[in-house]
C-alpha cells in the first residue's frame, strides 16, 4: 500500500477520489493500493523551553539565553491532533512508500517532514508538486512523482527559518517582558514581527513631528487647460504677488507643442502581494482576509496556488493558456477577441527564469459557482488580470504644451487614449476624476495666443502618508523602499522582510498584540508599540533592511548556495550579544494597553482628574493666535504668519495620558518649541 498525505482533509478527499481509495476510515480513506490520509496544517512545533530543561520553564533573565544543543519536535498537544498523528503514525508503518502531497511550497514542506520525522518514517517517500487542485492537476501530477530528496533544501530552509524564530522570539520576548513590562503583560518580538512594528512607529513619528509649511503655486487657464508655472513652488509670497500681477491682463502665446505616441503594456500577473494590495485598495480587505479567500478560490479548483512571489509563468504553460480562455465562459465577450487570432506570447508573461517553484497566480477554468460576494471580487480580479495579459498594448498619445505670458513660461501634459487596448477590461467609471496630468487636451497650434485667467493657489507641504495594509505590505516586500517601479520591486523581493504566505499573518499578529490599531484604512501603533520600539536598542531587531539580508540568506539556503548551519549560528551569535546588551540596560517601565475585544479599540484607562478644554488656548510663543485641533497636534492658527509652535498628541499621551489641552499642560511644556 502507498500513503498519501495532504495537508487538509478537504484536499485529501479529492486525491481520494481520483486515486479511487473510495472506503472511508477513521481519519483517512482506503482503496485500490492507497491509503490517503491528512493533517490539520501543523500537526507537529518545535518543542518549549521546559520541554528541554525544568530551569527554563520559569522567565528568569539568569536563564537567558537559551539555546538548547540540539533542537526537537513535539506533536502538539491537542486531543484531536494526537489522534490525527497516531492514525498517520500507524499507516506510515503499514505503508511500503509514502508520498507526500503537503502544499507545494516552504511551508508545506515543513509541515509534512515534522510529521514524517516524529513518526521516524524509514520508508521511500516520494513528493506531489502541483500548482492547482484541478482533477487533471493531480492526476498529471501523479504521473510524474518526484523525490522527495529533491526538496531536502527547500525543507533546510524552512527548518531554519523555523528554529531562527524560535531563538530570536523565545528569547527576546522572555528578555524584554522581564525587563520592561513589569509584570503587566508580555512583550512579544520577532524576527519580522518587530522590523514591521518599527515600519509603522517610524512612520508614526514622521506625521506627528512633521511641521507643515506654506507655499504658492502660479496656474493660469488658457481653453480650459490648466497650465502650470514652471517655476514650480514658491516659498515666498510676495515673489509669487508679484509675478502674478505682471501677467495679469496680457495675452498667453501658445510657443511649443509637442505629442509622443506611446503604448502602455497590460499589468503584471499577479502574484499573492500583488492581489493583497490590490484588494485592500479596490475593496479594502485586509491581507489575512484576501489570504483567506484566495485559498478558498483555491481549494475551490478554481485559481492557481496562491502563496507565491512571482509574477510569472513558465514557457511550458503557453500551450495550455487557450483552452483555459476557451474555459472562462462569463468572460466570452473579452476572451473571443484573442482566441480569433494566434495568442501572442510576450516575455513579460512567460519567463523561466522568473519561476521558481510555482508561477504567477491564474484561473484555472474552473467554471466559478457558489462563491460569495468577496470571493467573485478576488476571482475577477484575477481572471480580467490574466485576460488583459494577452491582448494589445494600450496606445496613448501623451501631449505635452508650453506656453508663455509676459516672459514667464506655463506648462501643460496630458494624454489621449488613441486604442484602448487591454483597458477594455477595464471601462473607466464616470465619476472616476482626471489629474492636470491626465487631462483631455484640444488641439493647439504653435504661435497662437488668448485670453488666459492667472491664479495664484496658496498651499501647504504635506506629511508623508500612514500605512495601510496595502503600502506596508509593499514595504515589506522592498525592505521598506519605496519602489513603484514593477521591475526594480521584482528584483528587490529576495531582500523583502517575511514571505508572501507569512506576511497577512504577522500584520494581523501586530493587532493582536495591541502594538498597532486600525483608524479607518491607515495602521496607527498604539502607546505600547511606540513604547516598544524606543526601548529596543539594538538595530538588528528592527532593522527592515537587515532582516531582508537574514531573508535572503533563507532562500540562498534553498538553492544550496548558503549552510543552514551557518545561518543558525549567526543566530546564536547576535542572541547572545542582545541578551548582554539588555541586561545592562537602564529599567523602563513600558505601559501595555489592553484590547476591547469587541470593538478591536484599545481600552483607556479611566481617570478621577477632570480636564476642560477651553474654547480659546493663547498661544504662549506668538501670543497673538489660538491654538487649534488637528489630526495630529495642536498648533498655532498664526501659522501662515510664522508662527511654528506645535504639541503633539503622541507628548500630551506620553506625559499626561490625555490628548485635551490645558492652560496648566501648556504652562509645563511651551518650552517644547
Amino acid at each position: 500500500m502507498k500513503l498519501c498525505i495532504a495537508e487538509k482533509p478537504s484536499v485529501g478527499k479529492e486525491i481520494a477520489k481520483i486515486l479511487g481509495a473510495n472506503t472511508k476510515k477513521d481519519g483517512y480513506f482506503e482503496g485500490n493500493g492507497y491509503f490517503v490520509s491528512w493533517t490539520f496544517g501543523h500537526l507537529c512545533t518545535l518543542k518549549a523551553p521546559d520541554d528541554y530543561t525544568q530551569q527554563w520553564k520559569q522567565w528568569s533573565l539568569h536563564s537567558l539565553p537559551m539555546i538548547p544543543p540540539k533542537f526537537g519536535i513535539k506533536v502538539i498537544d491537542d486531543k484531536g491532533i494526537l489522534k490525527q498523528f497516531s492514525v498517520l503514525e500507524n499507516l506510515i508503518s503499514q505503508a511500503e512508500e509514502v508520498i507526500n502531497c503537503g502544499d507545494a511550497g516552504i511551508e508545506g514542506e515543513v509541515i509534512q517532514r515534522w510529521v514524517l520525522h516524529k513518526a521516524k518514517c524509514t520508508k521511500p517517500v516520494k513528493r506531489l508538486w502541483i500548482s492547482s487542485l484541478t482533477d487533471e492537476a493531480i492526476k498529471e501530477g501523479f504521473k510524474n512523482l518526484y523525490d522527495s530528496k529533491e526538496y531536502d533544501l527547500l525543507y533546510a530552509a524552512g527548518n531554519s527559518r523555523a528554529i531562527g524564530d524560535w531563538l530570536l522570539g523565545m528569547n527576546a520576548t522572555r528578555l524584554y517582558t522581564i525587563k520592561f513590562a513589569n509584570n503587566k503583560g508580555v512583550l512579544s518580538i520577532g524576527r519580522v514581527q518587530t522590523p514591521t512594528l518599527a515600519l509603522i512607529v517610524d512612520r508614526y513619528k514622521e506625521i506627528t513631528n512633521f511641521i507643515s509649511k506654506p507655499f504658492w503655486e502660479i496656474k493660469t487657464t488658457y481653453r480650459d487647460v490648466v497650465f502650470n508655472s514652471t517655476e514650480g513652488k514658491f516659498i515666498d509670497v510676495e515673489t509669487a504677488q508679484n509675478i502674478l500681477q505682471s501677467i495679469i491682463g496680457t495675452e498667453f502665446e501658445i510657443i511649443s507643442v509637442e505629442t509622443k505616441k506611446g503604448k502602455e503594456t497590460p499589468p503584471n500577473l499577479f502574484d499573492l502581494t500583488s492581489l493583497q494590495v490590490e484588494c485592500n485598495k479596490i475593496f479594502s480587505y485586509t491581507a489575512e482576509q484576501t489570504l483567506g479567500y484566495i485559498q478558498s478560490l483555491y481549494e475551490k479548483k478554481l485559481v492557481t496556488y496562491p502563496r507565491v512571489d512571482t509574477t510569472f509563468l513558465p514557457n511550458d504553460m503557453y500551450p495550455k493558456i487557450k483552452g483555459i480562455l476557451e474555459k472562462l465562459k462569463p468572460y466570452s465577450n473579452f476572451t473571443d477577441v484573442i482566441l480569433k487570432e494566434k495568442i501572442k506570447k510576450s516575455s513579460k508573461v512567460f519567463n523561466d527564469n522568473k519561476v521558481t517553484d510555482h508561477h504567477a497566480i491564474i484561473p484555472t477554468g474552473e467554471y466559478p459557482n457558489a462563491l460569495k460576494i468577496e470571493e467573485k471580487k478576488i476571482y475577477d480580479l484575477i481572471a480580467r488580470r490574466f485576460i488583459s495579459a494577452f491582448y494589445d498594448d494600450c496606445i496613448v498619445s501623451n501631449t505635452t504644451v508650453v506656453g508663455k505670458a509676459s516672459n514667464f513660461t506655463f506648462k501643460a501634459t496630458g494624454k489621449i487614449i488613441l486604442e484602448d487596448g487591454w483597458r477594455v477590461l477595464y471601462p473607466k467609471k464616470n465619476d472616476e476624476k482626471q489629474s492636470e496630468e491626465t487631462q483631455i487636451m484640444p488641439s493647439f497650434e504653435k504661435g497662437e495666443k488668448g485670453e488666459h485667467f492667472p491664479d495664484l493657489q496658496e498651499k501647504q507641504t504635506s506629511p508623508p502618508k500612514y500605512y495601510t495594509e496595502a503600502t506596508l505590505l509593499r514595504a515589506m516586500e522592498t525592505a521598506g523602499k519605496q519602489v513603484d517601479d514593477e521591475e526594480l520591486r521584482a528584483l528587490m523581493k529576495e531582500n523583502g522582510i517575511g514571505r508572501p504566505s507569512t506576511r497577512a499573518n504577522i500584520i494581523e499578529t501586530l493587532f493582536k498584540r495591541n502594538y498597532v490599531k486600525r483608524e479607518r484604512k491607515n495602521l496607527i501603533p498604539t502607546n505600547t508599540g511606540i513604547q516598544l520600539i524606543d526601548n529596543i536598542g539594538n538595530e538588528l531587531l528592527k532593522s527592515v533592511e537587515l532582516t531582508g539580508i537574514w531573508e535572503q540568506k533563507l532562500r540562498k539556503i534553498e538553492k544550496g548556495e548558503y549552510e543552514s548551519s551557518q545561518f543558525i549560528e549567526e543566530m546564536k551569535t547576535m542572541l547572545k550579544e542582545l541578551v548582554f546588551d539588555v541586561k545592562n540596560e537602564k529599567y523602563k517601565v513600558i505601559e501595555i494597553e489592553a484590547l476591547d475585544s469587541k470593538n478591536n479599540n484599545l481600552k483607556t484607562k479611566s481617570t478621577n482628574k477632570k480636564t476642560i478644554e477651553k474654547d480659546k488656548l493663547i498661544c504662549p510663543k506668538c501670543k497673538k493666535g489660538t491654538l487649534i485641533k488637528g489630526k495630529n497636534a495642536y498648533g498655532c492658527n498664526k501659522f501662515k504668519d510664522g508662527c511654528n509652535f506645535l504639541i503633539p498628541f503622541s507628548v500630551l499621551k506620553n506625559e499626561y495620558n490625555t490628548e485635551i489641552l490645558t492652560d496648566e499642560i501648556i504652562s509645563k511644556i511651551s518650552s517644547i518649541n
